[in-house]
């Protein structure tokens, strides 16, 4: 967190937070959504602001609910979330990069959905690989050693009855079946955070 940030939190405590207003689509991008997008249930403006972006990333951090926003000086801006927290990229030479620009390592869990959303976790954060990427890790999964092929792959997802495995830098981890309306429960956070 920014040292204004902390200043500002220990100036004004009891400032409102704000609902609504921020989103994070399946693509890694922070959107705005003003009255009009929110009135419509549209997307959003995607945010471009390279020093804006940069200060959202820097302060970007969840409650005890498991519901994320950033910290903008003393108040908290609610992200509604169109797929998981954080958003990963393939790259050559890190594996997954999240949509912040940090390096996602350690990764102890991986799922696949019935849609095949592939969702990547440790212990800090949860992110769906970004749809365009996923032929990228094709040859990442495999059945008892060997790649699987598209018509393997749709078998299993259809019924995961057959370990499959995703080779990772950490070594080959167990890929586990999710239904996609239930990823937010099974990780443990809130798609779209509302006032308590």
């Amino acid at each position: 967190m920014d040292e204004i940030v902390r200043q500002a939190l220990a100036k004004w405590p009891s400032v409102p937070h704000c609902y609504g207003w921020l989103a994070l689509d399946a693509r890694g991008a922070f959107r705005m959504r003003d009255e009009a997008a929110q009135y419509t249930n549209s997307p959003g403006d995607i945010i471009r602001h390279t020093a804006l972006l940069a200060f959202i990333h820097r302060n970007y951090t969840h409650d005890e609910r498991g519901a994320w926003f950033f910290q903008n000086g003393p108040q908290h801006v609610y992200v509604d979330l169109e797929t998981t927290p954080f958003i990963a990229r393939t790259d050559p030479a890190h594996q997954f990069v999240l949509h912040d620009g940090n390096v996602m390592s350690d990764i102890d869990h991986v799922c696949l959905t019935e849609k095949g959303e592939l969702v990547l976790s440790n212990s800090q954060q949860i992110a769906m690989l970004d749809n365009r990427d996923l032929a990228q890790c094709l040859p990442l999964l495999k059945i008892q050693g060997k790649v699987v092929d598209d018509e393997q792959l749709m078998q299993w997802l259809a019924l995961p009855t057959d370990d499959l495995s995703l080779s990772t830098l950490e070594g080959d981890m167990p890929v586990r079946w999710v239904r996609s309306d239930r990823l937010a429960s099974s990780f443990g956070f809130i798609k779209r955070p509302e006032k308590t």
